[in-house]
């Protein structure tokens, strides 16, 4: 576990969650976007994406 979970203001696509999560857990962005992607098409992976776009804080300036 490399880093606390904020969102960055660089490197991200949209909200910066993958990115955060990417950061936290040491995988690759690619990986994770992936994974919302994926679940995305099940149905849960937008709401899991706008829950988390929420709960994450940015980060500091």
């Amino acid at each position: 576990m490399s880093t606390a979970l904020v969102r960055p203001r660089s490197g991200k696509i949209i909200g910066g969650v993958c990115a955060a999560l990417a950061a936290r857990f040491g995988l690759p962005k690619f990986l994770v976007r992936l994974g919302f992607v994926i679940f995305g098409l099940v149905g849960v992976g937008e709401l899991a994406y706008i829950v988390l776009w929420i709960l994450i804080p940015k980060a500091p300036a």
